[in-house]
């Protein structure tokens, strides 16, 4: 992920003629070995490619979430792929 610069802007990634648009995300974290899924998360993605751009304001906001380390909205499974 790189930094966020600005709506329309063409794709960071080499070779790729793509430009980003405003969505929101699902990120996930693990501090000290927990798993945090952060849902909504406001970012600029790649039309093609994928590559995601996020604002300063937006990760310094995910650090205080997986800092706060309150109650979790809502718990789900987690699945190992290595198990299937």
């Amino acid at each position: 992920m790189t930094e966020c610069s600005g709506p329309s802007m063409k794709c960071t990634i080499v070779g790729c003629a793509g430009k980003y648009e405003d969505k929101k995300i699902i990120q996930t974290a693990r501090p000290a070995g927990r798993l945090v899924v952060i849902e909504n998360v406001p970012a600029e993605v790649c039309s093609i490619c994928g590559d995601i751009l996020l604002a300063p304001d937006t990760v310094r906001r995910m650090e205080e979430i997986v800092r706060e380390a309150r109650e979790p909205d809502r718990m789900a499974p987690v699945y190992e792929y290595a198990r299937w």
